[in-house]
């Protein structure tokens, strides 16, 4: 259908075949409705197009913005783990002198029993004691603190040092399977206790230790292991009832 033009005041508007505006009296009332409900068809086209281009923008914005959050949470979490504990407090000064002052006995324990041991070239203490220490003093909650975990991985982890050692002798072919056989043997016995591991190293590059042998499972570390749970004992006890 042609372009329809309606004239008014001498100024000339042109008008698209299919709009609802003022039509020409000459057309009847049925050709009117026929434009009109085209025009109506037309507009709501229109509309529901719109309405989609909306819900794409929207949608594009929406998965961006969600991508960027997620980005920045990712980022904010990778950063967490350089941070304290948001919802740890500071620790009370009871809390932090019991847990030192066991380890300070534990310790001066230990090197008095070094003394009396002197002569016979035995030594009670090792590097892992330490790490022992700060697990059942500062976190005794710990799975790793826990006494099975504690002797079991103790015992274990020693008699693969020992074993690695033998058949592979020093050197870091010993040390790798050591340490990696000392891993498997805690998860599968579900007794992870993180100073364990430890013991298979000190024993392959520690020449005075070579002559204990198998008794290395033993001595220095689980017999030692005994003495520094009788201290957590008391360490926990003074934490609980002797508040400063």
């Amino acid at each position: 259908m042609a372009a329809q033009v309606h004239l008014r005041a001498n100024n000339c508007i042109l008008l698209p075949s299919t709009s609802f505006s003022v039509l020409n009296s000459s057309k009847d009332s049925g050709e009117n409705r026929s434009v009109l409900g085209l025009g109506r068809s037309f507009l709501g086209l229109n509309d529901r197009r719109i309405l989609a281009n909306r819900r794409v923008i929207n949608k594009r914005r929406n998965d961006s913005s969600w991508v960027i959050t997620r980005a920045s949470a990712g980022g904010a979490a990778i950063w967490d783990g350089f941070m304290p504990e948001k919802s740890s407090k500071a620790p009370a000064l009871s809390d932090v002198f019991w847990p030192s002052a066991g380890a300070f006995a534990a310790m001066a324990m230990l090197g008095k029993i070094d003394q009396i041991l002197a002569p016979k070239g035995i030594s009670m203490t090792i590097a892992p004691l330490g790490a022992v220490c700060a697990v059942l003093f500062a976190t005794p909650s710990s799975p790793g603190a826990r006494k099975y975990n504690m002797f079991m991985a103790q015992i274990g982890c020693a008699a693969i040092g020992v074993l690695a050692f033998t058949l592979l002798g020093p050197g870091w072919l010993a040390r790798s399977t050591a340490l990696s056989a000392a891993m498997a043997f805690m998860i599968y016995t579900r007794s992870v206790h993180p100073p364990a591991a430890s013991l298979p190293l000190v024993f392959i590059d520690g020449a005075k230790l070579h002559h204990l042998n198998y008794w290395y499972a033993l001595f220095p570390g689980a017999a030692a292991c005994i003495l520094l749970c009788l201290i957590q004992e008391m360490v926990c006890y003074l934490k609980e009832n002797v508040k400063f």
